[in-house]
């Protein structure tokens, strides 16, 4: 029993950080119909940047705050001087989705450029101790990680139901042309939009770290996210993290109890997810289906 919880536990932690990604994912989607390919290396940035601060002597919360700040920023430029010039989602999405790779490309090399390719030291947002719980450990790490993913949600959910903002990028999700009409300023929340969702990579990439930090620190976790909001639902926040959790309960334990699987073919769940939430359901548990008229 205490061996299940174990793993139960660890497949929490890191669904966590699945699930913070792919918030991120989704909220780009949501706002401006676009699927970041870059989500991960931006985050991946957004952590060096934590990383710098913290190292010049800033506490690791204050400096994840500063971090999440410039990554907003950051983001929302990108969204205004690159993303946007070349179309949106609806008219151009091949050139949109170039542009993104373009990203993934560009901040992969740029933080590599930046702080070289050697591992950095790097404490643990919430720490390294853990407490029992029937006989298994629980990390503080992942205790922190679950409620600063449960503070997400919440904080999500006001900005989207309960503020000016919120029903400004809701409208622009539904119908761009529309939104625009009433006098939704379009461009700024397709910026915001973009904005948050780097905010949110910058929490997802410190919860990453286990000891150190690298250059392939958000790769696999990316991976998992997409997966996450494929099984979860581009468009549903709340499938995100349903989505995030249950991919990492599921590569956790099918690496630890099915033998075929072990941790070569750890990925392998995730991949079978997607085709399988694709083939069964394609907008995913809590997606909403799309009717159009022609």
């Amino acid at each position: 029993m205490s061996e299940f919880l174990q793993y139960v536990f660890l497949g929490l932690g890191k669904g966590a950080v699945y699930a913070s990604l792919a918030l991120a994912l989704v909220i780009v989607f949501r706002t401006t119909g676009v699927v970041n390919f870059a989500q991960g290396q931006m985050a991946l940035f957004s952590t060096y940047l934590t990383w710098t601060l913290w190292d010049n002597g800033l506490p690791i919360a204050v400096a994840l705050l500063v971090s999440m700040a410039l990554s907003f920023v950051g983001a929302a430029a990108i969204e205004r001087f690159f993303v946007r010039p070349v179309g949106g989602a609806h008219t151009n999405p091949l050139a949109v989705v170039i542009v993104t790779i373009g990203l993934y490309l560009t901040f992969g090399a740029l933080a590599l450029w930046l702080w070289g390719t050697n591992a950095k030291t790097f404490e643990p947002l919430f720490g390294t101790g853990a407490v029992k719980v029937l006989g298994a450990s629980i990390a503080y790490q992942t205790v922190g990680s679950l409620v600063v993913l449960a503070v997400e949600v919440v904080l999500l959910w006001l900005l989207l139901q309960r503020t000016k903002i919120g029903l400004g990028m809701r409208a622009v999700a539904s119908n761009t042309e529309s939104a625009a009409l009433v006098g939704v300023p379009v461009g700024r929340m397709l910026m915001i939009g973009w904005g948050l969702a780097a905010a949110i990579g910058a929490v997802a990439g410190t919860l990453a770290i286990d000891t150190a930090l690298s250059g392939e620190l958000m790769l696999v976790p990316l991976i998992y996210a997409f997966a996450a909001a494929t099984l979860g639902g581009f468009d549903s926040p709340l499938g995100a993290v349903v989505g995030g959790l249950i991919v990492g309960l599921t590569a956790e334990l099918s690496a630890a109890y099915i033998d075929a699987i072990g941790q070569d073919l750890r990925m392998l769940p995730a991949f079978v997810l997607i085709i399988a939430v694709l083939l069964i359901r394609p907008q995913g548990l809590f997606g909403r289906t799309t009717v159009s008229r022609v």
